[in-house]
Protein backbone atom coordinates (compact mmCIF):
# COMPACT_ATOMS: atom_id res chain seq x y z
CA UNK A 1 0.00 0.00 0.00
CA UNK A 2 1.31 3.46 -0.87
CA UNK A 3 0.06 6.27 1.33
CA UNK A 4 -2.09 8.87 -0.35
CA UNK A 5 0.06 11.54 1.25
CA UNK A 6 3.45 10.25 0.04
CA UNK A 7 4.19 13.35 -2.04
CA UNK A 8 3.31 15.62 0.88
CA UNK A 9 5.58 13.54 3.10
CA UNK A 10 8.52 14.05 0.78
CA UNK A 11 7.83 17.76 0.58
CA UNK A 12 7.69 17.93 4.36
CA UNK A 13 11.06 16.19 4.60
CA UNK A 14 9.79 13.37 6.79
CA UNK A 15 12.20 10.46 7.02
CA UNK A 16 12.11 7.15 8.80
CA UNK A 17 10.20 7.36 12.06
CA UNK A 18 10.30 5.37 15.29
CA UNK A 19 6.69 5.11 16.41
CA UNK A 20 5.53 3.76 19.77
CA UNK A 21 2.02 2.33 19.56
CA UNK A 22 -0.54 1.21 22.12
CA UNK A 23 -3.41 -1.00 20.99
CA UNK A 24 -1.22 -2.49 18.27
CA UNK A 25 -3.09 -5.81 18.34
CA UNK A 26 -6.50 -4.28 17.62
CA UNK A 27 -8.21 -3.83 14.25
CA UNK A 28 -6.64 -0.44 13.49
CA UNK A 29 -3.37 -1.12 15.31
CA UNK A 30 -2.65 -4.34 13.43
CA UNK A 31 -3.24 -2.70 10.07
CA UNK A 32 -1.36 0.49 10.97
CA UNK A 33 1.63 -1.43 12.34
CA UNK A 34 1.94 -3.34 9.07
CA UNK A 35 1.39 -0.17 7.06
CA UNK A 36 4.18 1.70 8.84
CA UNK A 37 6.58 -1.23 8.94
CA UNK A 38 6.31 -1.93 5.23
CA UNK A 39 6.93 1.78 4.66
CA UNK A 40 10.31 1.50 6.36
CA UNK A 41 9.35 2.92 9.74
CA UNK A 42 10.01 1.16 13.02
CA UNK A 43 7.03 0.37 15.23
CA UNK A 44 7.57 -0.29 18.93
CA UNK A 45 4.51 -2.00 20.36
CA UNK A 46 3.64 -0.97 23.90
CA UNK A 47 2.23 -4.13 25.48
CA UNK A 48 0.90 -5.00 28.93
CA UNK A 49 2.53 -8.41 29.05
CA UNK A 50 6.23 -9.26 29.11
CA UNK A 51 7.91 -8.09 25.86
CA UNK A 52 9.00 -10.77 23.39
CA UNK A 53 11.55 -8.79 21.42
CA UNK A 54 13.31 -5.49 20.80
CA UNK A 55 10.24 -4.01 19.13
CA UNK A 56 8.07 -4.43 22.23
CA UNK A 57 8.13 -2.58 25.54
CA UNK A 58 6.07 -3.27 28.61
CA UNK A 59 3.49 -0.57 29.26
CA UNK A 60 1.67 -0.22 32.56
CA UNK A 61 -1.28 2.08 31.76
CA UNK A 62 -1.56 3.11 35.41
CA UNK A 63 2.14 3.76 35.95
CA UNK A 64 4.17 3.89 32.73
CA UNK A 65 7.94 3.80 33.13
CA UNK A 66 9.70 7.14 32.82
CA UNK A 67 11.91 5.81 30.00
CA UNK A 68 9.06 4.08 28.13
CA UNK A 69 9.32 6.39 25.12
CA UNK A 70 13.07 6.85 25.01
CA UNK A 71 14.34 7.08 21.42
CA UNK A 72 10.83 7.45 20.02
CA UNK A 73 9.85 10.10 17.46
CA UNK A 74 6.08 9.80 17.81
CA UNK A 75 3.33 8.02 19.71
CA UNK A 76 0.14 6.53 18.31
CA UNK A 77 -2.21 5.84 21.20
CA UNK A 78 -5.04 3.49 20.20
CA UNK A 79 -5.72 1.48 23.37
CA UNK A 80 -9.14 1.55 25.00
CA UNK A 81 -12.00 -0.74 25.95
CA UNK A 82 -14.39 -1.36 23.06
CA UNK A 83 -17.48 0.81 23.33
CA UNK A 84 -19.61 -1.94 21.82
CA UNK A 85 -21.80 -3.65 24.37
CA UNK A 86 -24.64 -3.05 26.77
CA UNK A 87 -24.18 0.25 28.59
CA UNK A 88 -24.16 -1.12 32.12
CA UNK A 89 -22.45 0.76 34.94
CA UNK A 90 -19.44 -1.56 34.71
CA UNK A 91 -19.17 -1.17 30.93
CA UNK A 92 -19.35 2.61 31.12
CA UNK A 93 -16.72 2.59 33.84
CA UNK A 94 -14.43 0.37 31.74
CA UNK A 95 -14.81 2.70 28.76
CA UNK A 96 -13.77 5.71 30.83
CA UNK A 97 -11.10 4.03 32.96
CA UNK A 98 -9.32 2.56 29.95
CA UNK A 99 -9.04 5.96 28.27
CA UNK A 100 -8.80 8.99 30.50
CA UNK A 101 -6.08 8.28 33.05
CA UNK A 102 -3.97 5.99 30.81
CA UNK A 103 -3.93 8.71 28.14
CA UNK A 104 -2.98 11.41 30.62
CA UNK A 105 -0.17 9.34 32.12
CA UNK A 106 1.20 8.40 28.72
CA UNK A 107 1.01 12.05 27.63
CA UNK A 108 2.95 13.07 30.74
CA UNK A 109 5.71 10.60 29.88
CA UNK A 110 5.70 11.94 26.31
CA UNK A 111 6.07 15.49 27.64
CA UNK A 112 9.17 14.50 29.58
CA UNK A 113 10.78 12.61 26.67
CA UNK A 114 13.40 14.51 24.69
CA UNK A 115 13.00 14.40 20.92
CA UNK A 116 9.40 13.18 20.82
CA UNK A 117 7.65 15.28 18.19
CA UNK A 118 4.09 14.00 17.82
CA UNK A 119 1.44 12.46 20.06
CA UNK A 120 -1.43 11.06 17.98
CA UNK A 121 -4.35 9.77 19.99
CA UNK A 122 -7.48 7.95 18.92
CA UNK A 123 -10.73 9.78 19.47
CA UNK A 124 -14.28 9.50 18.11
CA UNK A 125 -17.06 11.41 16.42
CA UNK A 126 -19.05 10.61 19.55
CA UNK A 127 -17.73 14.00 20.68
CA UNK A 128 -20.57 15.62 18.72
CA UNK A 129 -23.32 13.85 20.63
CA UNK A 130 -25.76 11.15 19.70
CA UNK A 131 -28.25 13.21 17.67
CA UNK A 132 -27.37 16.41 15.83
CA UNK A 133 -29.99 16.06 13.10
CA UNK A 134 -28.92 17.37 9.69
CA UNK A 135 -26.31 19.79 11.09
CA UNK A 136 -22.97 19.47 9.31
CA UNK A 137 -20.33 18.98 11.99
CA UNK A 138 -16.72 20.04 11.54
CA UNK A 139 -13.83 20.26 13.99
CA UNK A 140 -15.06 23.63 15.22
CA UNK A 141 -18.53 22.36 16.12
CA UNK A 142 -19.57 22.26 19.75
CA UNK A 143 -19.54 19.18 21.94
CA UNK A 144 -22.82 17.32 21.95
CA UNK A 145 -24.82 15.56 24.64
CA UNK A 146 -24.48 12.08 26.06
CA UNK A 147 -22.13 9.72 27.82
CA UNK A 148 -19.82 9.23 24.85
CA UNK A 149 -19.57 12.96 24.20
CA UNK A 150 -18.43 13.48 27.78
CA UNK A 151 -15.93 10.62 27.58
CA UNK A 152 -14.43 11.82 24.30
CA UNK A 153 -14.06 15.38 25.56
CA UNK A 154 -12.20 14.17 28.65
CA UNK A 155 -10.18 11.70 26.54
CA UNK A 156 -8.96 14.45 24.25
CA UNK A 157 -8.19 16.77 27.18
CA UNK A 158 -6.10 14.01 28.74
CA UNK A 159 -3.62 14.26 25.85
CA UNK A 160 -2.89 17.92 26.67
CA UNK A 161 0.24 17.28 28.79
CA UNK A 162 2.06 16.07 25.67
CA UNK A 163 1.32 19.39 24.00
CA UNK A 164 2.44 21.29 27.08
CA UNK A 165 5.75 19.46 26.76
CA UNK A 166 6.23 20.61 23.18
CA UNK A 167 4.84 17.71 21.15
CA UNK A 168 2.30 18.24 18.39
CA UNK A 169 -0.93 16.62 19.57
CA UNK A 170 -3.50 15.26 17.11
CA UNK A 171 -6.74 13.62 18.24
CA UNK A 172 -8.25 11.50 15.47
CA UNK A 173 -12.05 11.69 15.71
CA UNK A 174 -12.91 8.48 13.91
CA UNK A 175 -16.23 7.58 12.35
CA UNK A 176 -17.60 4.07 11.83
CA UNK A 177 -14.70 2.10 10.36
CA UNK A 178 -15.47 -0.06 7.34
CA UNK A 179 -13.23 -3.12 7.45
CA UNK A 180 -13.99 -6.69 6.43
CA UNK A 181 -11.93 -8.03 9.34
CA UNK A 182 -13.70 -6.24 12.17
CA UNK A 183 -16.09 -3.64 13.46
CA UNK A 184 -19.70 -3.28 12.40
CA UNK A 185 -19.13 -4.54 8.86
CA UNK A 186 -17.92 -7.90 10.13
CA UNK A 187 -21.07 -8.17 12.25
CA UNK A 188 -23.46 -7.04 9.52
CA UNK A 189 -22.04 -9.03 6.62
CA UNK A 190 -23.46 -12.45 7.54
CA UNK A 191 -26.89 -10.94 8.24
CA UNK A 192 -27.03 -9.18 4.90
CA UNK A 193 -25.55 -12.18 3.10
CA UNK A 194 -28.46 -14.21 4.45
CA UNK A 195 -30.96 -11.61 3.22
CA UNK A 196 -31.81 -10.55 6.77
CA UNK A 197 -30.39 -7.02 6.67
CA UNK A 198 -32.27 -3.76 6.48
CA UNK A 199 -32.47 -0.19 7.65
CA UNK A 200 -32.53 0.59 11.34
CA UNK A 201 -35.70 2.32 12.50
CA UNK A 202 -36.60 5.14 10.13
CA UNK A 203 -33.24 4.86 8.37
CA UNK A 204 -32.97 8.66 8.31
CA UNK A 205 -30.07 8.90 10.76
CA UNK A 206 -26.71 10.00 9.35
CA UNK A 207 -23.79 7.58 9.39
CA UNK A 208 -20.31 9.09 9.29
CA UNK A 209 -17.94 6.36 8.15
CA UNK A 210 -14.40 5.79 6.89
CA UNK A 211 -12.71 2.89 5.10
CA UNK A 212 -9.84 1.26 6.98
CA UNK A 213 -7.33 2.17 4.24
CA UNK A 214 -8.33 5.82 4.43
CA UNK A 215 -8.05 5.73 8.20
CA UNK A 216 -4.48 4.45 7.93
CA UNK A 217 -3.69 7.37 5.63
CA UNK A 218 -5.09 9.81 8.19
CA UNK A 219 -2.97 8.39 11.00
CA UNK A 220 0.09 8.42 8.77
CA UNK A 221 -0.54 12.02 7.79
CA UNK A 222 -0.98 12.94 11.45
CA UNK A 223 2.51 11.60 12.09
CA UNK A 224 4.34 13.55 9.40
CA UNK A 225 2.25 16.61 8.51
CA UNK A 226 3.08 19.42 10.92
CA UNK A 227 0.03 21.33 9.73
CA UNK A 228 -2.22 18.87 11.54
CA UNK A 229 -2.84 19.69 15.18
CA UNK A 230 -5.78 19.29 17.53
CA UNK A 231 -8.93 17.38 16.56
CA UNK A 232 -9.15 15.90 13.06
CA UNK A 233 -12.34 14.32 11.76
CA UNK A 234 -11.36 10.96 10.28
CA UNK A 235 -14.46 10.41 8.18
CA UNK A 236 -15.11 10.07 4.47
CA UNK A 237 -16.31 13.26 2.75
CA UNK A 238 -19.68 11.70 1.91
CA UNK A 239 -21.65 10.58 4.99
CA UNK A 240 -24.80 8.62 4.22
CA UNK A 241 -28.12 8.01 5.87
CA UNK A 242 -28.63 4.58 7.40
CA UNK A 243 -31.05 3.56 4.68
CA UNK A 244 -28.51 4.41 1.95
CA UNK A 245 -25.81 2.46 3.78
CA UNK A 246 -27.97 -0.65 4.06
CA UNK A 247 -28.95 -0.41 0.40
CA UNK A 248 -25.29 -0.12 -0.63
CA UNK A 249 -24.27 -3.08 1.52
CA UNK A 250 -27.11 -5.23 0.21
CA UNK A 251 -26.26 -4.32 -3.39
CA UNK A 252 -22.58 -5.14 -2.82
CA UNK A 253 -23.55 -8.59 -1.53
CA UNK A 254 -26.25 -9.05 -4.19
CA UNK A 255 -28.92 -9.54 -1.56
CA UNK A 256 -32.20 -7.78 -0.79
CA UNK A 257 -32.53 -5.44 2.21
CA UNK A 258 -36.22 -5.73 2.87
CA UNK A 259 -36.46 -6.25 6.61
CA UNK A 260 -36.33 -3.02 8.62
CA UNK A 261 -34.93 -3.50 12.11
CA UNK A 262 -37.26 -2.05 14.76
CA UNK A 263 -35.68 0.14 17.42
CA UNK A 264 -36.53 -2.39 20.11
CA UNK A 265 -33.93 -4.80 18.67
CA UNK A 266 -30.82 -2.73 19.47
CA UNK A 267 -32.34 -1.69 22.80
CA UNK A 268 -32.65 -5.30 23.86
CA UNK A 269 -28.99 -5.89 22.99
CA UNK A 270 -27.42 -2.61 24.07
CA UNK A 271 -29.86 -1.14 26.55
CA UNK A 272 -31.67 2.15 25.99
CA UNK A 273 -28.58 4.35 26.35
CA UNK A 274 -26.32 2.07 24.32
CA UNK A 275 -28.83 1.88 21.47
CA UNK A 276 -29.32 5.65 21.47
CA UNK A 277 -25.60 6.43 21.41
CA UNK A 278 -24.39 3.61 19.16
CA UNK A 279 -26.96 1.97 16.89
CA UNK A 280 -29.23 5.01 16.55
CA UNK A 281 -26.56 7.73 16.56
CA UNK A 282 -27.23 10.54 14.11
CA UNK A 283 -24.06 12.49 13.22
CA UNK A 284 -23.34 14.20 9.91
CA UNK A 285 -19.60 14.82 10.23
CA UNK A 286 -17.35 16.48 7.65
CA UNK A 287 -13.54 16.09 7.35
CA UNK A 288 -13.09 19.85 7.12
CA UNK A 289 -9.48 19.98 8.30
CA UNK A 290 -8.33 17.27 5.88
CA UNK A 291 -10.30 18.79 3.02
CA UNK A 292 -8.65 22.16 3.60
CA UNK A 293 -5.26 20.47 3.19
CA UNK A 294 -6.27 18.86 -0.10
CA UNK A 295 -6.24 15.36 1.39
CA UNK A 296 -7.21 12.66 -1.10
CA UNK A 297 -9.45 9.82 0.03
CA UNK A 298 -9.08 6.40 -1.55
CA UNK A 299 -12.77 5.54 -1.22
CA UNK A 300 -14.86 8.70 -0.74
CA UNK A 301 -18.13 6.90 -1.53
CA UNK A 302 -19.67 4.12 0.53
CA UNK A 303 -20.36 1.82 -2.44
CA UNK A 304 -16.69 1.89 -3.43
CA UNK A 305 -15.54 1.33 0.15
CA UNK A 306 -17.84 -1.64 0.67
CA UNK A 307 -16.93 -3.12 -2.69
CA UNK A 308 -13.24 -2.79 -1.89
CA UNK A 309 -13.56 -4.37 1.55
CA UNK A 310 -15.83 -7.20 0.48
CA UNK A 311 -13.96 -8.17 -2.66
CA UNK A 312 -16.31 -6.68 -5.20
CA UNK A 313 -14.18 -3.90 -6.66
CA UNK A 314 -15.49 -2.82 -10.07
CA UNK A 315 -11.89 -2.52 -11.26
CA UNK A 316 -9.52 -4.50 -9.02
CA UNK A 317 -6.01 -3.11 -8.79
CA UNK A 318 -6.91 0.44 -9.73
CA UNK A 319 -6.62 1.80 -6.20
Amino acid sequence: IVAAGTREELLAGAGTLVVAMTGASGLVGTALSAFLSTGGHRVIRLVRRDPTGADERRWDPNKPAADLLEGVDAVVHLAGESIAGRFTDSHRRAIRDSRIQPTRRLAEVAAATTGLNAFVSASAVGFYGYDRGDEVLDEGSSRGDGFLADVVADWESAAAPAGDGGARVVTVRTGIVQAADGGTLKLLRPLFAAGLGGRLGSGRQWLSWIGIDDLLDVYYRALYDSRLSGPVNAVAPNPVRNIAYTEALAKTLHRPALLPVPSIGPRLLLGKQGARELAEANQRVAPATLTALGHRFRQPDIADALGHQLGHDPAPGVL
